[in-house]
């Protein structure tokens, strides 16, 4: 018969192995230092093999490759590597545990920076949330705009045929070119944006160009050409196109995070756009979310890495549209996805394989683009659940992202609104609610704790927006871009953020339908929920 004391025993031990066997296993935690870097293992029953990979390498694929180093000796520990393997820099490497002949665990990323940045200036505070995707830069100064939204594409940079004035940039042990009038042209209009105080956000793109050659490397592997707007999801997937688009990230993260901003100050890189609905603006074929969001995650994590190389508080975003638990009508589930399930996994992604500080560049376009009135938005509700997210309904999205799964570092995600505008018919009425839907929506941003700006599209009307007349200038019709006249949008866009703009927007009130701007205060949320 057993004693009390060999049955507390053996329930002991039988707690031991269960807990043993609960401990996550494989590797806990990369950092990155300046010269090395740190890979902390859980405790294993055998020797264990660190494995390096590649970003666009599975798990799996480590059980087949040497080690970088091992570690003999049961129990937790950390070993180091060095960061450098020549001149190739590890930094961007994923690390996995093998032991027995397979991997333990996921592979695992860089998630601390000790002493990496090469720049750590702070990042920038702003006067207003007031911004604009600027087209005429006097103008975005004369109007006050305190945040700007730039476009660039890397095909119009990246110089594959070098001439004697391209710029050069070594990485790894390569040196890679960059169109010299192209880079400088983009050098004056940051520089300019920026010494007039406004944070400058750059919306990393890659259209389909007319190099084969460039194609062959920056076009992602599954870009089908059938895609409507020519844009392209990066290729971050084959060894060439990884290359590249780390050059690419380098170059303008070393050159626009410098603290003399000689060429300017950039510090927010938005990685795409809307790619929620990738097939009509960030193309990877005919895909499901989990995969493009796997793909995504891969390209967003690597820009993160290359702007953490060179500045400390520059942010990397990721950009969804208003289609929040209900997908882009247009798009087929392989197509489009609903924001709120792709954010969700891709943040999964993120823990699971090193946590790192991406955050949010949404659009709350109104649910009807060629209807202002966005105080009418009937899918915009006030829940998680919405089928989208509109400015009506904007308070819900950074609630959401409160939530425990979604925090980085115990921290809430920041969130830009980095392109939205509203439509006027070319009458009179059409641009009163224009006008109206703007006062609306600044009055609501302004007040919202965790949106850090409201970027404008557009300043002036564009002859190929599929009919879309989202400026605050008119357009000369016998031009796609050229400005004509200034719309009511202008003014109120103006004053909004000055002690005048109470009385700039007191129009808007009978137009909204409301006696006092206290009726559409922010709502607030109780005990997390709407």
């Amino acid at each position: 018969m057993y004693s009390i004391r060999s049955i507390v025993a053996a329930i002991v031990l039988l707690c031991s192995f269960a807990a043993f066997a609960q401990q996550p296993e494989g590797v806990l935690k990369v950092v990155a230092k300046k010269d090395k870097i740190e890979v902390t293992v859980a405790r294993a029953p055998s020797p264990i093999r660190i494995v390096e990979l590649q970003p666009y390498e599975a798990t799996q694929s480590a059980v087949e490759k040497n080690a970088v180093t091992e570690i003999k000796k049961n129990g937790r520990k950390t070993v180091s590597i060095p960061r450098f393997d020549g001149k190739r820099d590890r930094i961007y490497s994923a690390f996995v545990a093998v032991s027995d002949n397979r991997p333990l665990g996921a592979k695992h990323f860089v998630e601390e920076w000790k002493g990496v940045s090469q720049f750590t200036e702070p990042y920038p505070k702003s006067k207003s949330k007031k911004g604009l995707q600027v087209q005429m830069v006097d103008d975005a100064i004369a109007l006050g705009t305190k945040h700007a939204g730039l476009n660039l594409n890397f095909g119009t940079i990246i110089s594959l045929k070098p001439e004697s004035n391209d710029i050069a940039w070594e990485m790894d042990g390569r040196t890679f070119y960059f169109r010299r009038g192209a880079v400088e042209q983009t050098d004056q209009r940051i520089k300019t944006l920026s010494d007039d105080g406004m944070i400058v956000s750059l919306i990393l793109l890659y259209y389909k160009n007319p190099d084969p050659e460039l194609n062959k490397i920056m076009l992602h592997p599954n870009y089908d050409n059938a895609a409507p707007n020519h844009l392209s999801a990066f290729n971050t997937k084959t060894p060439e196109g990884l290359a590249w688009y780390k050059a690419c990230m380098e170059f303008i993260a070393h050159r626009y995070s410098q603290p003399d901003e000689r060429y300017g100050r950039a510090v927010n890189f938005i990685v795409g756009n809307e790619v929620n609905s990738h097939w009509f603006w960030a193309n990877m074929g005919r895909v499901s979310m989990e995969d493009f969001a796997r793909d995504y995650a891969r390209t967003t994590r690597v820009s993160h890495t290359a702007l953490r190389k060179f500045s400390s508080t520059g942010r990397v975003f990721i950009s969804l549209e208003h289609h929040w638990a209900e997908r882009y009508p247009g798009g087929d589930a392989m197509q489009a996805f609903p924001s709120k399930p792709f954010m969700d996994f891709f943040g999964m992604l993120s823990k699971t394989y090193g946590d790192f500080d991406w955050h949010v560049a949404f659009h709350p376009y109104p649910e009807n683009l060629f209807e202002s009135r966005t105080w009418n938005d009937k899918s915009a509700l006030m829940s998680f659940d919405s089928p989208r997210i509109t400015f009506k309904n904007i308070e819900v999205l950074p609630e959401y992202m409160k939530r425990r799964e979604l925090l980085h570092n115990g921290k809430q995600r920041r969130i830009i609104l980095s392109e939205q505008g509203f439509h006027s018919n070319e009458n009179e009425e059409g641009e009163l609610w224009q006008a109206a839907a703007y006062c609306y929506a600044y009055y609501k941003i302004d007040r919202i704790d965790g949106i850090d700006s409201f970027i404008l599209h557009r300043h002036v009307d564009h002859g190929r927006e599929g009919g879309l007349n989202l400026g605050l200038w008119r357009r000369n019709k016998e031009t796609i871009t050229e400005p004509s006249t200034k719309k009511p949008s202008y003014e109120v866009f103006r004053k909004a953020d000055t002690p005048e703009w109470e009385k700039a927007f007191e129009f808007a009130l009978p137009v909204i339908g409301i006696k006092s701007w206290k009726e559409i205060e922010p709502k607030k949320f109780k005990g997390g929920t709407p």
